[in-house]
């Protein structure tokens, strides 16, 4: 069993070593005013530390308040409830950080949790509320060896909070504030951009989720959440919250009983044929992602009859998405053969080159001398990255299949458009006659500025059944193969 850590794109939180730690990303959105800070996901990863010696990083914003202006007139710009004063009490430690990252809203900086300290019975005694700029970058003994070094992000300000746990009152009160930064902060207008203010409510989880559910794409989602907000500047988080949060969704929900039925499955299977390999892929939380497998016939029949392959990520076992995929290929006698199979989480570059290796190392390091794909931009990078030596072509069918959707107009207004298309592609066994046959298409129905069209020749090497006279593809010019053995296993 192979193991590999899934490198999927996720957006990742910078910052966080030894103790302290500060995340920041920019957006285009703006929390609101009346987002519940004490609900829904918090995005802002913050953790209790004991000490405050590590930096991080943070986003700076463009706009910035003037450094000449006081703490005194920033606060006269804030409703006075929000300005932080000692005695302040709070029911729990949670309201008090609640109540402090809406000032820094306001003010214009990054909060930070810094030190605690607990009782012996577990207590929390004290804690310190701070800003992202607070304390120095401690010395990391592995400088020598970095050549470029992070930018400087902490200077030592000054701005802060303590609350205490008062015993009488069973309550926590603010037993220190400072206000007065070293920095430039940031203008309200721009604070949304910072981590520490970007959170997911429980509301917008919920309608995200029915949206989800109904088969609407991420980026309707996002701007039905925007318009009900009033505008992406008021919808609290940015599209790169909203897909990890879409990805953890996904994770979870492959439940373990269903993780342990496949692998139960897989080791049963090797148990049975000590041939059979399968590896696996998982993510960040050693949470099972994408799963390739192959039995001792597909490997019999990869050595024999593995010079074409047919590679299709179009079937897709359900509408959660998972993409089933198979590795298909033909005999001597035109019999569809499955060379190996693979359960996906994703169809990014980077996984794609997985399971591109994986295929590989399980055939002896033996590649195929051409391969047949749709025309998707991951694939072709992966193919161009890890098997360079391949020939790649493009699958006749979904050329045919994008061209009625990019061309719509043109084969409704045009009857004989179909033809020509058609005899472009199969009818020339010359270069300079395809070249000929396609500039005069282009003129006759005046498609010489269509991009579509200028994209699919700039790929003519791959799908123009001329340019393939000397790579050997077994007669197979579509994935067809493929998509009838998905039909097949549908049922």
């Amino acid at each position: 069993m192979g193991m590999i850590e899934c490198p999927r794109d996720v957006l990742a939180n910078r910052g966080v070593q030894n103790t302290d730690v500060e995340a920041t990303d920019s957006c285009d959105c703006q929390i609101s005013s009346k987002l519940d800070f004490r609900s829904g996901i918090d995005l802002n990863g913050s953790v209790e530390v004991e000490n405050n010696e590590v930096g991080g990083s943070e986003e700076e914003s463009e706009e910035a308040t003037k450094p000449n202006e006081t703490v005194n007139s920033i606060h006269s710009k804030m409703r006075q409830e929000l300005i932080l004063v000692v005695g302040m009490e709070f029911e729990t430690e949670d309201d008090a950080h609640a109540c402090y990252n809406r000032y820094a809203y306001r003010f214009g900086f990054i909060t930070r949790l810094s030190k605690a300290h607990k009782s012996s019975s577990g207590l929390l005694r004290d804690k310190f509320f701070v800003c992202s700029a607070e304390g120095k970058r401690g010395r990391d003994k592995q400088n020598l060896y970095v050549k470029s070094h992070c930018a400087e992000t902490r200077f030592g300000c000054r701005a802060k909070m303590k609350i205490r746990y008062d015993l009488l009152s069973i309550k926590y009160s603010v037993v220190e504030f400072v206000a007065d930064h070293i920095h430039v902060t940031s203008t309200p207008s721009k604070t949304h951009l910072f981590r520490s203010h970007r959170k997911i409510s429980l509301a917008q989880i919920v309608q995200a989720d029915m949206a989800y559910d109904s088969g609407i794409n991420p980026k309707e989602t996002l701007e039905l959440l925007s318009r009900q907000a009033g505008g992406c500047e008021h919808l609290g988080f940015i599209p790169e919250d909203y897909r990890n949060y879409l990805c953890s969704k996904r994770t979870r929900e492959m439940k373990s009983r269903d993780t342990g039925g496949v692998l139960e499955y897989l080791e049963r299977m090797q148990l049975n044929d000590p041939n059979f390999v399968y590896a696996i892929q998982v993510d960040e939380d050693d949470l099972l992602t994408n799963i390739f497998w192959a039995d001792v016939k597909m490997m019999v029949d990869y050595d024999y009859f593995g010079d074409v392959v047919c590679f299709d990520t179009t079937y897709k076992k359900n509408k959660e998405g998972r993409p089933f995929v198979m590795f298909v290929g033909v005999n001597n006698h035109k019999q569809t053969l499955i060379f190996g199979a693979v359960l996906l989480y994703d169809e990014t570059a980077e996984i794609v080159m997985w399971f591109f290796d994986t295929f590989a190392n399980t055939m002896s390091r033996k590649k195929p001398k051409s391969i047949l794909t749709d025309q998707d931009l991951a694939m072709a990078k992966a193919l161009a990255s890890q098997w360079p030596e391949t020939h790649h072509r493009l699958c006749i069918w979904h050329i045919y299949q994008n061209a009625a959707k990019h061309l719509s107009s043109v084969f409704e207004k045009f009857k004989d458009f179909a033809e020509d298309f058609s005899s472009i592609i199969y009818d020339y066994e010359d270069v300079e006659d395809f070249l000929i046959a396609w500039k005069k298409m282009l003129e006759k129905y005046n498609l010489q500025e269509n991009k579509w069209l200028g994209r699919l020749f700039d790929l003519k090497e791959k799908w123009v059944l001329v340019y393939g006279q000397e790579t050997f593809c077994a007669n197979i010019i579509t994935t067809q193969c493929s998509e009838s053995m998905n039909n097949f296993i549908k049922k």
